[in-house]
């Protein structure tokens, strides 16, 4: 492969395109020109973390190798957590502690967190004694709380400065920190007094003090408040940060906008797992035994729910042997009723997750999903009967029976189906937070096991009836 000598994003665009056609020959390229290498690292470490992705994780711990620990370190901090600590698995301890002593606290926090404990304890026994704390601190909050997302590098002015005293130490902190949306005020004893927006201290008399510039009593959370709530307080009163504090009332952290945008696409992909009993916090790095342990007990229910419906379904063989053409036709109203009812889950969960369901609401809410189901269902009931008579009639499914008569009763099921259906989808996420469980925890699972019972023994009974 030939790449001309480029600029360091140029060069990563041309070897993502040719890692995709062939990621072995970018490992060699990478191997032979290690200035390009050791060039885009520094200049663009983004660009060269999505290089690496798309490496094996072998060809990919080699090139890391090669590497200062300090570049190491801001490319560590631009991959998942889960594939980073794959690719470290087999570096000295020695090369690891010094590339996590150049990443920010909660970065490496994170990437300790998927190591071995044996890893993480001897990386955390040759850190430096504050290094050391600061991490240890930031690991005992689940990665899913805000002391989970949140960075212990903070812009704090105490009380008693005036606003010209204030816009000086802003100087200095921001050649401190790289970059801070807001900067909090605290007291003597480190407890959250108050926030200053930046227009305010600009605008405000170089002798006033803080406590007239500041803001008080800001919106802030505990380290270990759930990330749902903390994506859910930013997008509510539109901030691009909130302090977190101890059960004292201690400024500790914050949480960025960056923190809250990923913690609410992990919540939106949390559902979706939960939905379908996988595991809340699993990726395709997770281990495989963690990942068998939360799979398998929502497909062992899944296998008691199926043995359920086939029971329901086996106490009503005698009318399929007696119309075979029955058989073909119970999917088409299990199908329709499985989507109808994944449609309403969907709308409910979401509105679930931003909070959009009182629960003064609830009735008036499942009303109107039960009339979207009604109409979904008298639709499909014309449609699915109309083409049933039109295929019965026509002898493309053979029947004993009269046209009109297997049409209405496929008909009947799908309307009874889809209205049950899209009533169960939008109940069971709000039963399930009635009972203080996540609103979408195995509920397609629920869901499925309903529409399938109502569906296929629904069909049986009604042909029962009319034939």
């Amino acid at each position: 492969m030939r790449l001309r000598l480029r600029r360091p994003r140029q060069l990563a665009r041309d070897l993502l395109a040719a890692a995709r056609r062939d990621h072995e020959e970018v490992a060699d390229y990478l191997e032979t020109h290690g200035e390009e290498w050791e060039a885009l690292a520094e200049a663009a470490p983004g660009d060269a973390a999505d290089v690496l992705e798309q490496l094996r994780e072998e060809d990919a711990a080699g090139l890391l190798a090669e590497l200062e620990p300090e570049d190491v370190a801001d490319i560590l901090e631009q991959i998942a957590p889960e594939l980073a600590a794959e690719l470290l698995e087999d570096v000295p301890i020695a090369d690891l502690t010094a590339a996590v002593s150049e990443m920010t606290g909660e970065a490496a926090a994170d990437l300790l967190y998927e190591l071995d404990d044996d890893v993480t304890e001897s990386v955390l026994a040759m850190l430096d004694a504050e290094s050391e704390q600061e991490i240890r601190r930031l690991l005992e909050y689940p990665s899913d709380t805000a002391g989970g997302l949140m960075t212990t590098e903070i812009a704090a002015l105490p009380l008693g400065l005036t606003a010209g005293e204030a816009i000086e130490r802003i100087r200095q902190l921001h050649e401190q920190y790289e970059d801070f949306a807001y900067v909090y005020v605290v007291d003597d004893d480190q407890k959250l007094r108050g926030v200053i927006y930046f227009r305010d201290l600009v605008f405000a008399r170089p002798g006033a003090s803080l406590e007239e510039v500041m803001v008080p009593d800001p919106v802030a959370v505990e380290g270990m408040t759930d990330r749902e709530e903390v994506a859910e307080l930013a997008q509510r009163y539109r901030l691009f940060g909130i302090p977190v504090v101890d059960e004292q009332g201690r400024l500790i952290g914050v949480v960025t906008t960056d923190a809250v945008i990923e913690a609410v696409q992990d919540e939106a992909t949390e559902d979706f797992a939960a939905a379908v009993g996988a595991g809340l916090g699993e990726t395709v790095y997770t281990d495989v035994t963690k990942s068998f342990r939360s799979r398998a007990p929502w497909l062992l229910l899944n296998l008691v729910l199926a043995t359920f419906v086939a029971w329901v379904i086996e106490q009503q063989t005698s009318i399929i042997s007696t119309e075979p053409v029955l058989a073909a036709l119970m999917p088409i109203v299990a199908t329709l009723g499985g989507n109808g009812g994944n449609q309403s889950l969907a709308v409910m969960i979401r509105s679930l997750a931003s909070d959009d369901v009182p629960r003064a609401q609830v009735t008036s809410i499942l009303l109107r999903q039960t009339g979207v189901g009604m109409l979904n269902g008298v639709l499909l009931a014309v449609a699915a009967a109309s083409l049933t008579y039109v295929l019965v009639d026509s002898g493309v499914f053979v029947s004993s029976s009269d046209p009109v008569t297997v049409a209405e009763v496929i008909g009947i099921a799908c309307l009874a189906n889809l209205l049950i259906a899209t009533l169960a989808g939008s109940a069971i996420p709000l039963i399930l937070r009635r009972l203080g469980l996540d609103p979408a925890l195995a509920s397609s699972i629920l869901l499925t096991m309903i529409t399938d019972a109502v569906g296929f023994g629904g069909f049986l009974l009604v042909a029962a009836a009319l034939l």
